[in-house]
């Protein structure tokens, strides 16, 4: 959400910041909801002190009133006039009916202008390149080198459903196509590596391990940006929750609605959930395999900071989910997005993209964004800092660390065999059990 005072007095700055996200400008249009939302605001509030003025006359006249004998007085004095009761209420009501009407016409407006702030996305922040799409993004860094394998490498799906731990067909049955069933070492494999990560960010990097619900409030949805723009991506039950599409949202809205102090700055939460997605507008893309699922799991790392930690706590959230990769082995690069390729509530975001073997190319595995105090306006998430009376906004961050579902497609295409098996990196071995995944 954004600060309407601020976009009163910069306006220009908004208006560049929304068109480097490829949003049309809309400032003129917000800008004159204001101005007649401010004078209708204006004469409510005058004719309600006229209201409040008129109604301490009244008082003061019924009470004259039960005087019994009342001195003469000037027909044309002003007193006299003031003390005519029929003549205050009708006044009273004159002034009653000019201020509902313009507190009406006030809250029309106002709800006018909360809708169309609602839909326009974080401004970016000043480092993050200009363009419309992903082809604008930045290469940051580059970690590990792509595999050369001796054979010819097949893909996950290929390699899962050829050892009897990976249906689609089943899944299909069951629940209509991205759907998966894993059974086995495999589905083993799947959790192994979602407690490798939980261990590894709660013990080494400190986040609190949370199990939040899977089903949120519309308030909650709104309240991290998802509604109302990502209503057709969000999958909703007939009592009005909705299925959270990552761990995020329940664990940004913790603290919504809260004055927290500084000293306990900053919140780390870490969470494993399943997510729930209807990839609304992903129809024809990775239809094959578990690269784009309507339900996946999926470790999610959320930090509540103060703005000055804000962009230190941004860098240091990527290297946590960078250790992930790092730890497995697998390859990868770090990517700055550009303006037009950002989520709707991210002010920067680092995308982390793993090598795939079979499509020789990288694809996403983490994405972690500072979404700055966008989040925190929308849920009223404030902070007092160290001897301050006031509040400030705090900062919300957010990011990946890693897919679940992901991790172990690329484990399954870098740590493959010639004979179609699955070689368990080190790493997992002590969390699986096992060594390799094989045929059962």
């Amino acid at each position: 959400m954004h600060d309407l005072r601020w976009i009163r007095e910069n306006p220009d700055a908004f208006d560049r910041g929304l068109s480097r996200r490829g949003v049309r400008a809309r400032v003129k249009k917000l800008l004159a909801l204001d101005r007649h939302w401010r004078v209708h605001e204006t004469e409510a509030q005058e004719a309600q002190a006229e209201l409040n003025s008129l109604s301490r006359e009244i008082g003061i006249a019924k009470r004259q009133s039960r005087i019994s004998e009342v001195p003469a007085r000037n027909p044309h004095d002003t007193l006299y006039e003031r003390l005519d009761i029929p003549e205050l209420i009708k006044a009273a009501e004159a002034a009653k009916a000019k201020q509902t009407a313009a507190a009406e016409n006030a809250a029309r407006l106002r709800e006018q202008i909360d809708k169309l702030v609602a839909t326009l996305p974080n401004l970016p922040a000043p480092d993050v390149p200009d363009g419309p799409d992903e082809t604008a993004n930045r290469l940051i860094r580059k970690h590990g080198e792509p595999p050369r394998f001796n054979f010819d490498p097949l893909s996950h799906e290929a390699i899962g459903e050829e050892l009897g731990l990976m249906d689609f067909a089943r899944a299909a049955k069951l629940s209509g196509s991205r759907f998966v069933v894993l059974k086995g070492t495999l589905a083993r494999l799947e959790r192994a590596i979602a407690q490798f990560m939980l261990d590894l960010h709660t013990t080494k990097f400190g986040y609190i391990e949370v199990s939040p619900p899977y089903l949120v409030r519309q308030q909650a949805a709104y309240g991290t940006g998802n509604l109302p723009k990502a209503a057709k991506d969000m999958f909703k039950t007939t009592s009005g929750l909705w299925l959270i599409p990552t761990a995020e949202m329940p664990l940004t809205n913790l603290v919504a609605g809260d004055i927290l102090d500084e000293a306990a700055l900053p919140l780390r939460f870490t969470a494993w959930t399943p997510c729930f997605r209807s990839e609304a507008g992903a129809a024809g893309k990775d239809t094959r395999g578990m690269i784009r699922m309507h339900q996946f799991h999926k470790v999610e790392l959320v930090s509540i900071t103060t703005p000055e930690q804000s962009e230190a706590e941004h860098e240091r959230m990527t290297e946590c989910a960078e250790e992930v990769l790092k730890l497995l082995g697998l390859p990868y690069r770090v990517m700055l997005l550009s303006a037009g390729d950002m989520g709707f509530a991210a002010q920067k975001t680092y995308d982390i993209e793993v090598w795939l073997p079979v499509q020789r190319t990288y694809r996403e595995i983490s994405s972690c964004s500072n979404c700055g105090a966008f989040q925190a306006r929308r849920m009223a998430a404030r902070y007092r800092p160290s001897g301050e009376k006031g509040t400030r906004l705090l900062h919300t961050l957010n990011g990946t660390a890693c897919a679940v579902g992901r991790t172990l497609l690329f484990v399954f295409e870098h740590y493959q065999d010639e004979g179609g098996a699955l070689v368990v990196p080190d790493v997992l071995r002590p969390f699986a059990g096992f060594d390799r995944v094989e045929r059962q």
